[in-house]
């Protein structure tokens, strides 16, 4: 079968699939989404899932039961390479007549159906789902260059607010009309609005407690990476004690190639580095010395923990009540939910867990990607 003939068969599966759910999907919906597949980055999956929801017309009250099913269905290509090459090729990749597009590679190579099918070997894929506790200084390195990519992705990305703009943009019909009204009627300039580039304001604490020491490493080569792009970062690192690693960011530190040497320096100056962890106590200090100077309704705070911790659970509760209170978003990222088989049942993370909005993956770098669009505001 071709490619295109997989891409049919794989929409249309997925629409019958949210028939059988309750969920009302014409043919023409189906149409409306090989269409809409061909104007989006096919290596984006929300960008996909918006695509798709709203050619669906997906109503409110079925959002879940999509949002489930595109889950079990989709899982797409996420180098950055084959999704420029697939919005490239898409108009010429549909067949006369009308048709859905082929996955095009970063070679130019077919890449067949979206899930389930084989689609070739990549080594930056290999790299994306290698787990971090598996992965060799080499990698570490190899993955310097994958997550620049992404950390420009998160430079790059709109804000969801329409702010006013003398550019192109949407047309702002009540600002057109009160501009009017000055002109005695006359519409003479329609006002527009559009959707910003904005940086984004992080507050990170990565725990550096011995049993993430197989992924903090890797975390922090993150997250160093994020504070190139985005300035307004503060970064503390946190085991028995909390430090506050941000005077030790300067630019120049941040470079690429340098990174490597930064994470040593840090590992010398944080005190307990793979030892024991206080998880409570580190949480409680941030609060009372740091919430209010470093923490606003913009801001967007990431806690990277496995939650492991033996101390009184009341102090995170207490913290992370405080946290959420006052940030925009609060995610935590667990390298431990890259299993399946995860509960979030140790008694620290059990105890934030009402507080946090999203409890993410965080055991390689595909599961990294997956959080750049919640750092956007």
């Amino acid at each position: 079968m071709s490619a295109g003939g997989s891409w049919v068969e794989h929409l249309a599966r997925f629409g019958r699939a949210l028939r059988q759910e309750g969920v009302r999907i014409a043919l023409s919906d189906e149409a409306d989404g090989l269409e809409a597949l061909t104007w989006v980055d096919l290596a984006d999956r929300d960008e996909v899932r918006r695509a798709l929801a709203a050619a669906f017309k997906i109503r409110p009250h079925d959002r879940e039961t999509f949002d489930q099913l595109f889950e079990r269905f989709w899982d797409l290509p996420r180098s950055a390479a084959a999704a420029r090459a697939a919005r490239q090729g898409a108009a010429s990749a549909r067949p006369r007549g009308g048709g859905p597009p082929k996955r095009i590679g970063a070679e130019g190579n077919d890449l067949g159906a979206p899930a389930g099918e084989e689609i070739g070997y990549s080594p930056d894929a290999v790299l994306r789902k290698k787990a971090f506790d598996e992965c060799s200084p080499a990698d570490l390195a190899a993955m310097e260059r994958l997550i620049a990519r992404m950390t420009v992705k998160l430079a790059t990305r709109k804000s969801r607010r329409l702010v006013p703009t003398t550019a192109r943009g949407m047309i702002d019909l009540r600002r057109s009309f009160r501009r009017a009204v000055a002109h005695g009627g006359e519409l003479l300039a329609l006002a527009r609005r559009a959707r910003p580039v904005e940086e984004p304001r992080l507050v990170v604490l990565c725990d550096t407690s011995g049993s993430m020491d197989p992924h903090a490493r890797f975390l922090l080569h993150f997250i160093l990476a994020l504070c190139r792009v985005a300035k307004k970062s503060e970064v503390f690192a946190f085991n028995t004690t909390l430090v506050r690693l941000t005077p030790l960011l300067r630019p120049g530190t941040l470079r690429p190639g340098l990174i490597e040497g930064t994470l040593a320096r840090l590992a010398a100056e944080v005190p307990d580095w793979s030892g024991g962890t206080r998880i409570g106590e580190c949480l409680r200090t941030f609060v009372d010395r740091h919430l209010y100077p470093q923490v606003d309704h913009r801001t967007v705070v990431l806690i990277l923990s496995d939650g492991l911790d033996r101390g009184d659970v009341a102090p995170v509760e207490a913290a992370m009540r405080s946290l959420a209170a006052r940030a925009r978003r609060v995610l935590w990222l667990n390298p431990l939910a890259g299993d399946a088989r995860y509960q979030p049942s140790a008694r620290a993370m059990a105890a934030a867990l009402p507080y946090v909005d999203r409890l993410l993956p965080a055991h390689n770098l595909e599961s990294l990607e997956r959080l750049v669009p919640y750092l956007s505001l």
